[in-house]
């Protein structure tokens, strides 16, 4: 009885002061935007809450008591309220939190899969935002990667700090993400640069190095994550008309349209963002018609994509959607030039006519809470269809899933870890055959601040299959044919003092072969490329040492960054010349070992690659200007370590008896200026490429020289020729100007290419001459 009293009692007790309770109820947004603020973390007493989606929170408390109110949010001044509970009912607040307008404090995922400040990170990051990206009236993600510090593209293949040379467009060592998702295609396993939605970007992340233990495989030489946007509390719509034209180049014998009209180009961007009561809404598209500067190459491509978000109002913290990209995509590819004075005008058939077509579907739901973590599962289904009339079609679907749970616990220590599936399919009966691949994954990431410094570590665990071939993971030299591939990263960063940053880093590197360098059979005049389904794995590391100055000149700010870098690699896939007979063929007649010339995916002993990487970035007012800059600087040195001449007599390159790993540039230069002032801006992009230096010499002698030293038969005939009068590097000057009419309304002329600057990015791929580009923008 005295229980069942004394229980009777205690819940009378509870519903006698839970009714008691009083709210307070208030909303936080960007004391400049006024835009709300979701996730931030509002503490009193011993507990807390987060806002919503909507910036909006309520706390409870017996009616009359006190309570400091703490207001905490990444990359936002700490604010401190002193307030009471009402008496009775709710006590509605609104509270403005001001950025610290730091570059330093720009927020980023890529480093550590979670919200933190540029400034913490323990390894080399860049940050574009959209405004430049549209400036230079960027028409593929491709173009704009090469103004990023210590980034280099070469006809599609993409390459940081040098750790990467040139595959025919298969594989990649830098991996693509689209909101933390690969978009990397399932067959060639290469980046689809213009289907990427930059009309829809919020940022673009770059991380330099190995970044398999966070992102898996292809992550081996860094990551490129684009990072979509989500409407803000205004509608928002966007709209971008231009037109380009090219010269003709400075070699006028090479333009194949001597008395008629300079070929040129035109396109449209538009973005429409909005909130519907708990409905978030992004609309965008992009259409571009190329009537292309080299002989027979067009490119006309139609893209749409949209982001929707419902956030549930009687759960707080939970989210759900879809976003959606699509892309019908054709014209016709140019690959070889006929000679070299005939550089834009293919070779006889090889010119390629295609139709293709994208499409992703990224359904996704997010639920977080200040106590229970955050739970998010993103999936992704990304369908590529390559159409052509050289027998060369193929069709290949992606299947990812990946769930994660992330938790901040008290003391500034963070967890994350989460599991992986991805699947392939590829279907061609012509180029690759068919074939099945799956990759299974885990992952734990944890970070600690203690003060001054933060602490990182990673580990993954991948999984790899391709038809029977499997994963057989190692660890150093004594554990072998292991069932997952382990990779680890860890690193540290310092701050010495307000603004500066000492940092250093270590990540391991891992990335499968893709599907066309095990198994692609194909030829293109001359070249032909032959399979090698016992092609194995690439694996390696790197490290860095790094130091983040932060400046500031009046109301100028900005950081200087510099780092050194190590990287290593084991069984580096490259392209290579030989004769690859089938077992049992006799090939001592020279004859017949000729028909046997190709290229082939193969397995380097090493590559090392070492040197420094110098950016520096800044935006703010010097007088009456605004000024917004980004350049860097980077040398770099790849060799292969154990380079032997003697024995590579079949596939030497042009530098012969050098240990220089092929098609790499020495020294990068990358610099932005604009200047705003009142209604007129004023841009220049400048970029400096020093010569590659060494390429397969094949591409330079006849095809056979070893077989039959008189027999002409070349791949790309006067290559030698023209790389004989290459300058040792080339400049790169684009200028631009604008004016804006009004808030809404602005007219930009663009000059590429502006010194008309001959330059092959790869061999027998000359670039674009001079470009004229005339911009209208509408923003509502």
């Amino acid at each position: 009885m005295r229980i069942f009293l004394f229980t009777i009692s205690s819940l009378f007790f509870s519903t006698f002061i839970f009714s008691q309770q009083t709210f307070i109820k208030g909303r936080v947004v960007d004391s400049g935007t006024k835009e709300a603020i979701p996730g931030v973390s509002v503490k009193f007493d011993s507990t807390g809450v987060v806002t919503d989606f909507n910036g909006e929170f309520v706390i409870s408390g017996q009616p009359g008591k006190k309570t400091d109110l703490e207001f905490n949010f990444i990359a936002y001044d700490k604010i401190t309220l002193k307030t009471q509970f009402p008496s009775s009912d709710t006590l509605k607040i609104d509270v403005g939190m001001k950025g610290m307008n730091e570059l330093l404090d720009e927020v980023v995922v890529s480093a550590g899969k979670f919200d933190q400040k540029l400034s913490d990170v323990t390894v080399s990051m860049e940050v574009i935002k959209p405004a430049l990206v549209e400036n230079k009236n960027t028409t593929s993600l491709e173009f704009f990667m090469n103004q990023v510090p210590g980034v280099n593209t070469y006809d599609g293949q993409v390459s940081i700090r040098n750790g990467s040379g040139f595959s025919y467009g298969a594989g990649s060592r830098v991996l693509i993400l689209v909101d933390e998702m690969p978009m990397i295609s399932a067959d060639a396993g290469d980046i689809k640069w213009n289907y990427l939605p930059i009309e829809n970007m919020e940022q673009i992340e770059v991380l330099k190095g190995a970044a398999s233990a966070l992102f898996g495989s292809s992550a081996l030489n860094g990551v490129i994550n684009l990072r979509t946007a989500y409407p803000k509390d205004k509608p928002m719509t966007n709209v971008t008309l231009y037109n380009g034209t090219y010269s003709k180049p400075r070699n006028e014998k090479w333009a194949y349209w001597p008395d008629k009209q300079n070929p040129s180009y035109r396109g449209m961007n538009f973005t429409h963002s909005e909130k519907i009561g708990q409905w978030d809404l992004v609309l965008g598209g992009h259409l571009f018609d190329d009537e292309g500067f080299r002989q027979g190459e067009t490119e006309v491509r139609e893209r749409f994509n949209a982001n929707v978000r419902y956030r549930f109002k009687k759960v707080p913290g939970l989210s759900a959607g879809v976003n959606v990209n699509m892309m019908d995509y054709k014209g016709a590819l140019f690959f070889l030039w006929d000679s070299a004075t005939k550089a834009l005008t293919p070779q006889p058939g090889t010119l390629q006519a295609f139709h293709n077509n994208r499409i992703n579907y990224d359904p996704f739901i997010v639920y977080f809470t200040e106590k229970a973590g955050k739970h998010s599962l993103r999936t992704r289904y990304f369908r590529t269809e390559n159409n052509n009339d050289k027998n060369q079609s193929s069709t290949a679907e992606l299947y990812y899933a990946e769930y994660q749970f992330q938790k901040k616990f008290k003391k500034k220590f963070t967890l994350t870890t989460g599991l992986v599936y991805m699947e392939q399919q590829v279907y061609s009966d012509s180029i690759f055959g068919r074939h099945t691949g799956q990759n299974m994954a885990g992952y734990l990431q944890f970070d600690k601040k203690i003060k001054k410094l933060t602490l990182s570590l990673g580990l993954r665990a991948e999984h790899f299959r391709v038809d029977t071939a499997v994963t057989k993971g190692s660890i150093g030299n004594k554990i072998n044919n292991l069932p997952v591939q382990p990779v680890v990263r860890f690193g540290s960063n310092y701050q010495l003092f307000e603004y500066t940053f000492l940092r250093a880093s270590f990540g391991q590197g891992y990335r499968f072969p893709s599907g066309a360098e095990k198994f692609i059979s194909t030829s293109i005049s001359a070249l032909k490329i032959v399979p090698n389904p016992s092609l194995q794995p690439e694996k390696g590391y790197s490290a860095e040492i790094g130091v983040k100055q932060g400046f500031k000149i009046s109301r100028f700010r900005g950081f200087l960054d510099v780092a050194g870098f190590y990287s290593e690699y084991r069984n580096m896939i490259e392209f290579v010349f030989g004769y690859y007979a089938p077992p049992g063929v006799n090939v001592s007649n020279p004859v017949i070992k000729s028909g046997y010339a190709g290229f082939k995916s193969i397995n380097m002993e090493r590559g090392r690659v070492t040197g420094i990487d110098v950016s520096v970035t800044g935006k703010g007012k010097i007088g009456k200007v605004e000024v917004a800059m980004m350049g860097g600087y980077t040398y770099s040195k790849a060799i292969n370590p154990v380079y032997d001449a003697a024995s590579d007599t079949i596939s030497p390159g042009t530098l012969e008896g050098s240990n220089l790993l092929k098609y790499s540039n020495r020294v990068l230069w990358k610099n932005d200026l604009q200047l705003d002032y009142k209604g007129f801006s004023v841009g220049w992009s400048n970029r400096y490429n020093s010569r590659m230096q060494n390429i397969d010499k094949r591409f330079e002698q006849p095809l056979l020289y070893d077989l039959f030293p008189t027999i002409p038969i070349y791949i790309l005939p006067g290559l030698k020729e023209f790389r004989a009068k290459e300058p040792k590097g080339f400049w790169f000057n684009d200028f631009r100007i604008s004016y804006n009419f009004t808030k809404q309304f602005k007219f930009a002329v663009i000059l590429n290419n502006a010194f008309n600057t001959e330059y092959a990015a790869r061999p027998g791929y000359i670039a674009a001459p001079r470009t004229l580009v005339f911009q209208v923008n509408v923003k509502v």
